[in-house]
């Protein structure tokens, strides 16, 4: 069991009680910023075989996901595109970060991930972002894979 008193769940102690046997630590990221006065929800998506997910979108607070099935194609503003499968993890911070791709990376099979996001007072919990901005803001995209 972590001895580190911000995590006291952050792994399993073998020879602790059953509850600490239990607990297995999927992501961690910090720092953190999330919008005073924030709401949070949480949502299961189902995508079907080879649907490219939402639209380029924003969320004013940050996000953090679980794939449960299948492999969803993950890309943020400043990250290069990456496929993250069943059984990982994946985040963004919120704010002014465009998430460009959420989609199933998969032609032949569903994709399911499981999303918290938090959202901040008065603001949609997704906004989609207009061509134009995309264009302005291209710089700040990763290069994109090739082949």
């Amino acid at each position: 069991m972590s001895e580190n008193p911000q995590h006291p769940h952050a792994g399993p102690d073998a020879d602790g009680p059953s509850w600490t046997q239990a607990v297995k630590v999927l992501q961690e990221t910090a720092p953190v910023t999330v919008p005073e006065g924030a709401s949070a929800m949480t949502l299961h998506v189902e995508w079907e075989p080879g649907d490219s997910g939402t639209p380029p979108h924003r969320h004013s607070g940050p996000a953090f996901g679980y794939v449960l099935k299948g492999a969803v194609r993950f890309e943020i503003e400043g990250e290069p595109e990456r496929v993250v499968e069943a059984g990982g993890t994946f985040w963004e911070p919120g704010g002014d970060v465009i998430h460009y791709q959420d989609g199933n990376a998969l032609t032949d099979a569903r994709t399911e991930f499981v999303v918290t996001m938090m959202c901040a007072p008065g603001k949609p919990m997704l906004e989609l972002v207009e061509e134009a901005e995309l264009a302005s803001r291209a710089h700040l995209r990763a290069p994109r894979p090739t082949g």
